[in-house]
C-alpha cells in the first residue's frame, strides 16, 4: 500500500471551545497543548487571539513550552474598506508571534453578498490582501474557505476564484470547509475531487458534524486528494460538534495506510481523550470508537465466546494500539465464556464446561432477573463465581446497621464482628460509609486504603410486577485497581449498604496482603 503522509492541525483549543458548555482555563490550555505535541500533531490551532484575553495570553505562555509542534492563531481576513496593516484580527496574528497564521475568508457568493455585503470581486481582493499581508511577515498560511462546499455547489466558479486567489496570494494549504456541516459524504467527494483537478497546491479539510457525517467526510475528502485535516479532540465544537481526531486518526493510520502524528504511535490516544472531558468536568463517552469504555467490551455469550478464541473475530484492532483494552461483561445474555474470563483471571477453571462455572451463570441470571445489572459491577458478580467455586473466605460480617437523618443531619450506627461503630456523615450513605469502615478498623480490618470513587442510584422500575426497587452501583479504587459492585432493594439505603459491603469484600477477597 502506497505510504501517504498527511498533516493533522487540532483546533479543540480555537474551534472546539465554540461548543457549548466548553471552556478551557489558560491553565488548561497550556496542559492540553503539551499532551497534542506529546501525541504527535502537526499543528495546534490555539485561539483567536484578537478576539478574547485569554487566547492572546494562551500564545504568550505556549511559547515556553517548547513544543515540536507549529503552533497557529486564528483569524479572519481583512474587514471591507481597511487595509491589511490597519485590520486588527491579522496584527492579532501577527502579535501572538507564531509560526503560522491560520484565516478564514467567504468562497459562497452568498455570504460575500449578505453576510458580508460587499462585491465579489471585494471579497476576492480581501482575501488576497490577507494572505499576501500574512506572508509578506514570514508565517506560514493556512487558508480555510468558509462554507466552501455550499458555495461550490452555487456558483462553481466563484468558489475555486476564492481558492486560486488565496493560492496566488500564497497560502500554503487551502482548506475546504464544510462550515454547516450538512454536505453528504458523497458530494464531498465529488467536489473534492473536481477541486483537486483544478487547483494546485495542498488541499486540506474542515468538517463539521451536522449531518453526522464529519468523520466520514474527512476520510473520504482524503481519498479525494486532500492531504491536511482539521479536527478537534472528542468531536468538540459548535453546535453538533467537528470531526473527531480520536476517531479519523487510527482510521487513516490503521486501515487507509496514512503517515500520522510524525511517526508517534497511537496508543496516547484514549489518554488524551480521557484528558479532554476531565478538564472539562463532562462524562467520557463510553461509546466512543476506539477509545470509549465499551468500544472493545463483549457481552453477547457468543460473542465473548468468539474473541477470547479470537479477537479478530468481534475486534476491528486491538485495542492496545489506541490505548483501550478488552473487556468481557457479565449480565443475562452471559454465556460461560463470559465468566470464564474472569475465572481464568483469578485462577479458577480454564474449563468451560466446569458445573461450578455454569451454576455461577445461572445465579447471575437470577439476580438480574431480580433487578441487578453486572455490566458496571463485575466484582458483585465474582464474589457470586468465588461462592459457587468454593474458594470464598468469610472476612467479616456485618451484624446490625441502621441510618437516621434529621435536620441535615445524618447519623448510622454498625456493627460488624461485634464491634459497633457509629459515625456522622454528610448524608445517609456518606454515614454508613463511614462507620462502616470505622467498625472494620476496629476489628482489626484493615480497607484504609479502599476509596469510593463513584456512586449512581438507577430506577429499573418493577420487577415480576410486584415491586419497585432502586439499583445502586459504586465503583473503588485501593490506587492501584478499580472495580464496581451493586444492590438491589426496595430501599435506596440497603441497596447501598448491600453495594458498599461489596466492594469492601472484594478488596478483601482478592488483595495480596
Amino acid at each position: 500500500m502506497e505510504y501517504k503522509s498527511i498533516e493533522v492541525l487540532d483546533t479543540t483549543l480555537r474551534d472546539g471551545t465554540q461548543g457549548v458548555n466548553v471552556s478551557f482555563s489558560l491553565k488548561d490550555k497550556l496542559r492540553l497543548a503539551s499532551l497534542l505535541d506529546q501525541l504527535g500533531v502537526d499543528y495546534i490551532e490555539g485561539g483567536w487571539p484578537s478576539s478574547n484575553p485569554k487566547d492572546a495570553d494562551f500564545f504568550k505562555e505556549v511559547r515556553h513550552l517548547g513544543l515540536n509542534s507549529k503552533v497557529a492563531a486564528f483569524g479572519s481576513t481583512r474587514r471591507k474598506g481597511m487595509r491589511a496593516e490597519k485590520d486588527p484580527s491579522l496584527n492579532g496574528i501577527l502579535d501572538a508571534d507564531v509560526q503560522v497564521g491560520v484565516i478564514f475568508g467567504k468562497s459562497w457568493s452568498l455570504h460575500a453578498r449578505e453576510v458580508l455585503n460587499v462585491a465579489l470581486e471585494e471579497n476576492l481582493e480581501m482575501v488576497y490582501d490577507s494572505v499576501k499581508y500574512l506572508k509578506d511577515h514570514g508565517l506560514e498560511v493556512i487558508f480555510d474557505a468558509e462554507h466552501f462546499y455550499q458555495g461550490f455547489l452555487e456558483d462553481q466558479q466563484y468558489a475555486l476564484n476564492v481558492l486560486k486567489t488565496a493560492r496566488d496570494a500564497g497560502a500554503d494549504v487551502l482548506v475546504l470547509a464544510d462550515t454547516n456541516g450538512g454536505t453528504p459524504p458523497h458530494l464531498v467527494y465529488e467536489v473534492t475531487s473536481k477541486v483537486r483537478e483544478s487547483v494546485d497546491g495542498k488541499l486540506g479539510l474542515h468538517m463539521h458534524n451536522d449531518a453526522g457525517c464529519a468523520v466520514a467526510n474527512t476520510l473520504l475528502g482524503l481519498k479525494a486528494g486532500a492531504r491536511h485535516i482539521q479536527g478537534t479532540i472528542n468531536g468538540l465544537g459548535e453546535r453538533t460538534g467537528n470531526a473527531d481526531l480520536v476517531q479519523v486518526i487510527p482510521t487513516l493510520a490503521l486501515k487507509m495506510g496514512f503517515g500520522v502524528l510524525r511517526g508517534k504511535p497511537l496508543s496516547k490516544l484514549r489518554d488524551v481523550s480521557l484528558a479532554v472531558y476531565e478538564m472539562l468536568g463532562l462524562q467520557p463517552n463510553p461509546y466512543q470508537p476506539y477509545v470509549g469504555e465499551n468500544a472493545f467490551a463483549h457481552k453477547a455469550g457468543v460473542h465473548a465466546d468468539a474473541v477470547l478464541k479470537n479477537p479478530r473475530a468481534y475486534e476491528h484492532v486491538d485495542p492496545v494500539l489506541v490505548g483501550n483494552s478488552r473487556k468481557v461483561v457479565i449480565s443475562e445474555l452471559s454465556g460461560s465464556s463470559n465468566l470464564l474470563a474472569y475465572a481464568e483471571i483469578m485462577g479458577l477453571t480454564s474449563n468451560k464446561r466446569d458445573e461450578r462455572l455454569k451454576m455461577a451463570l445461572e445465579k447471575v441470571k437470577e439476580m438480574e432477573r431480580k433487578g441487578y445489572s453486572f455490566d458496571l459491577a463485575p466484582a458483585s458478580a465474582m464474589l457470586v463465581m468465588m461462592r459457587e467455586f468454593g474458594n470464598y473466605r468469610p472476612k467479616f460480617k456485618v451484624d446490625y446497621w441502621k441510618v437516621t437523618s434529621e435536620g441535615g443531619l445524618s447519623v448510622a450506627v454498625v456493627k460488624v464482628n461485634g464491634v459497633v461503630a457509629v459515625a456522622e456523615g454528610n448524608g445517609p450513605v456518606n454515614a454508613v460509609d463511614k462507620a462502616l469502615r470505622e467498625a472494620m478498623g476496629k476489628a482489626g480490618i484493615n480497607v484504609a486504603k479502599v476509596k469510593l470513587v463513584d456512586y449512581r442510584v438507577h430506577l429499573p422500575g418493577a420487577v415480576r410486577n410486584t415491586e419497585s426497587v432502586v439499583r445502586v452501583l459504586a465503583q473503588f479504587s485501593d490506587g492501584v485497581r478499580v472495580w464496581g459492585t451493586t444492590g438491589v432493594s426496595a430501599n435506596v439505603i440497603e441497596a447501598s449498604v448491600e453495594a458498599l459491603v461489596d466492594g469492601l469484600d472484594y478488596f478483601l477477597q482478592t488483595s495480596k496482603s
